[in-house]
């Protein structure tokens, strides 16, 4: 029920996120453009933090050989680099939902190891994937209502559509990981390598904006937000 109810709550900041794109209005026009874009960088940097503050440390303590983590790392990259093209060569890019999946599925999976192994980080991976889903719904709705051209209300339903894959995910981990640390931590770190791809990418060019310093600013708030939360569980 524990992960049940952590990877749901995270992803339930998908529709959430995809509420407030629907709802939220910002005048003057800059203001709400600014605004757009400082969410993609705190986005941007939630993700960030995940990986510098759970992913990559979690897959170095779980690996015999720590050396091994680089080629993985790398691997990951590549791997979102083959996903993305191909979705790309089909004429169904679509970075900010793509992106949004491609870190959600692979994150619960290791949420749900986690879990299994009684990681003290595993409340930490949750919170993480739940603020970083929210600026991602945001943006998702905005994207798919502009690739679709459809209704609000049939845009939310197929945002709520993906929440369920994080329960399902994070029990695929829990059930069938939580005796294989090598694998557990070679998803992190591919994880790991591929959400800095996606960072750099895509979330990284569309929050830049000429003449305005929100957007690069958030995400250095989204990265120390992070850390915060990671102080915060080692004080606790």
């Amino acid at each position: 029920m524990s992960i049940i109810w952590l990877t749901a709550g995270a992803g339930l900041c998908i529709p959430a996120g995809g509420a407030i794109a629907r709802l939220e209005k910002i005048q003057p026009h800059w203001l709400e453009n600014e605004f757009r874009h400082a969410l993609i960088a705190f986005g941007g940097g939630i993700l960030l933090g995940a990986v510098a503050v759970v992913l990559i440390p979690e897959g170095l303590a779980r690996l015999d050989e720590p050396v091994y983590a680089i080629p993985i790392t790398l691997v990951g990259g590549i791997l979102f680099f083959a996903i993305e093209r191909f979705l790309g060569l089909r004429r169904r890019e679509s970075p900010q939902l793509m992106g949004m999946m491609l870190d959600y599925i692979p994150e619960s999976i290791a949420l749900g190891g986690m879990v299994a192994l009684q990681s003290p980080v595993a409340p930490l991976l949750a919170l993480l994937i739940g603020l970083q889903n929210l600026p991602e719904g945001f943006n998702a709705y905005r994207e798919l209502k502009n690739i679709n051209h459809s209704k609000p209300d049939k845009t939310l339903m197929v945002m709520f559509s993906l929440v369920m894959l994080g329960p399902v995910a994070g029990l695929f981990g829990y059930f069938f990981l939580h005796e294989h640390e090598a694998i557990l931590a070679t998803i992190m770190l591919l994880a790991a390598g591929g959400i800095l791809y996606l960072i750099f990418q895509d979330i990284a060019p569309q929050s830049r904006l000429k003449k305005h310093w929100a957007p690069p600013l958030g995400a250095v708030f989204g990265f120390c937000l992070a850390l915060f939360s990671k102080v915060l569980l080692g004080a606790g």
